[in-house]
């Protein structure tokens, strides 16, 4: 330890140094570019002022606590906090300065960055109360038996989430820095809420990190619970009210709209949607290319990669560690473990060709590949299983066109499957598995016994026309009617401030479209009428 570290870990344990060294050297200014809310702080004051004559015109609404971790979570809850605050609600907004969920930071450092936050959120005071949960109130020494479960479970995740592998070692340094995060964050939360409860609470993810602690935390005192998170589309948000919302439960919105057809109009969104994933586009407000490769056929395919008439199954992954993956097991243990038996499996089948396409997200992650885990699985790769790597140029809808049967943890690839009235097996707790279109095998032995009568007869496990049909109507349903509009996506916030600036967000017309979703995310209740 150099004698700067040493300086500061001495001076990190002393009473208001850390704070009389940031008032005297950093005043109002962030410690470093690693956790800056730039791009709130100066509009901070003209935003609180149009909430204050927005909150004039609205009833008194509910006590509202909005938590946030990370500098760009703490901006954007701050905004989304000012909204609410200026539809009447009184909102308090609790926070933890630190710059990065995967690595320390000095006492002395962390004590800066939250004079750092707290002076910038000082700025929406009144309207907004900022609260840091850094040490708020006493530390326990103990949690309640079913937080300190939370705690480990939510570290594991975390552990898992940051090396993007499904097996840890839960004596190690990362998984060490995330149990004390989160012990830290629910036991401030628990002092915080019993003292103070709020009527609801608002927190992104509600999965991982002290996103999860929190959620955990309100969820254990019976506190209502909204969590949000972003996924692809600009100007829409996932919703989850005392759930999860990565868990995509589509129950409700589904029994309200499964009986219902699609109009041609509808019917045309969704087939330009997935022309546009097929053929590696960009489309409308999706901010995302699925595929690199364009599409050239399901026989081009055959051929580029070598594959003969036997019939062929394709194994679509997703990326170890994704959070869509991370305790969606069924019956496996993990992913990894569904990988490893699957591809072992299928070394005894050779009158069978099993093609097992990489995830195209592995090639902007950090972690292993699921290429290692199929290699490491046999001594030998017999002939008839092929890896298409991650960057192999490969349309993956080609390999989906030559099929004859699917395989899928939880990728999404698994409903376009179905789609295309191709039989897929689902393993994995994703958000499609039964809804009436796909094959969702409960055990082991259901599942392996779903595979040898599909080799055997891939024809008879075909889907119907209603099985299709009901396949696209959920795609509609998903892509379409589950995000709610939302003004500012997490990613792209400074872009859609411009075209969604403040003042237009709690106008008329600003009201009149994203209204309803301010209103689920204070906990009144989801309406999926259409």
């Amino acid at each position: 330890m150099n004698a700067k570290a040493t300086v500061k870990k001495i001076l990190g344990d002393l009473p208001l140094t850390a704070e009389t060294y940031w008032y005297l050297r950093q005043p109002g200014k962030p410690l470093n570019t690693s956790f800056k809310l730039n791009n709130i702080a100066a509009g901070l004051p003209a935003w609180t002022s149009l909430a204050s004559e927005s909150a004039k015109k609205h009833p008194t609404g509910k006590q509202v606590l909005v938590f946030a971790v990370l500098h760009y979570w703490i901006s954007h809850a701050t905004l989304l906090g000012l909204v609410l605050a200026g539809l009447g609600h009184r909102v308090t907004i609790a926070y933890l300065p630190y710059s990065r969920w995967q690595e320390p930071i000095e006492p002395f450092d962390a004590r800066r960055q939250n004079l750092y936050a707290r002076s910038v959120l000082r700025k929406a005071r009144p309207l907004l109360q900022p609260v840091p949960f850094f040490k708020a109130g006493k530390v326990r020494n103990h949690l309640p038996a079913d937080l300190e479960t939370a705690v480990k479970e939510i570290s594991l995740r975390d552990t898992q989430y940051t090396l993007q592998v499904e097996e840890v070692d839960i004596e190690s340094e990362l998984y060490r820095l995330r149990y004390e995060r989160n012990w830290q964050a629910t036991s401030s939360a628990l002092t915080w809420m019993q003292e103070k409860p709020p009527d609801v609470v608002v927190i992104p993810n509600g999965s991982i990190l002290e996103f999860g602690a929190v959620y955990r935390t309100a969820d254990y005192l019976g506190i209502p619970t909204v969590t949000y998170e972003f996924g692809e589309q600009r100007q829409r948000i996932w919703v989850a009210q005392n759930a999860e919302v990565m868990r995509q439960n589509t129950e409700k919105v589904w029994a309200a709209r499964s009986k219902r057809d699609l109009d041609e109009y509808q019917i045309d969104q969704v087939k330009a949607l997935f022309t546009a994933r097929q053929r590696g586009n960009l489309w409308e407000n999706f901010a995302r290319r699925w595929q690199e490769v364009p599409s050239s056929g399901g026989s081009s395919v055959r051929a580029a990669l070598g594959l003969d008439s036997r019939p062929l199954i394709l194994l679509a992954t997703n990326v170890i560690g994704d959070s869509l993956t991370l305790g969606r097991q069924v019956f496996s243990d993990s992913m990894t473990e569904w990988l490893r038996n699957t591809v072992r499996y299928f070394s005894k089948k050779k009158n069978v060709q099993l093609v097992i396409r990489i995830h195209p997200g592995e090639l902007i992650t950090n972690g292993p590949s699921v290429s290692d885990v199929v290699q490491n699985s046999l001594p030998q790769i017999p002939q008839h299983i092929h890896v298409v790597e991650a960057s192999a140029p490969v349309n993956t809808y080609d390999i989906v066109e030559a099929a004859d049967l699917g395989l899928v943890y939880t990728t999404t690839v698994g409903l376009e499957m179905a789609m295309s009235g191709l039989p897929v097996i689902v393993v994995g707790n994703t958000h499609y598995r039964n809804k009436g279109f796909t094959l969702d095998p409960n055990s082991w032995d259901h599942y392996f016994g779903l595979l040898d009568q599909v080799i055997v007869a891939p024809d008879e496990f075909q889907l119907s026309k209603e099985q299709v049909e009901s396949a696209w109507k959920y795609a509609y349903v998903f892509f379409f009617e589950y995000p709610l509009p939302f003004p500012w996506h997490l990613t792209r916030l400074s872009d859609d401030l411009v075209e969604w600036p403040f003042e237009r967000v709690l106008s008329q017309e600003g009201l009149v479209q994203f209204g309803d979703t301010f209103r689920y995310l204070v906990g009144e209740p989801l309406e999926w009428l259409f």
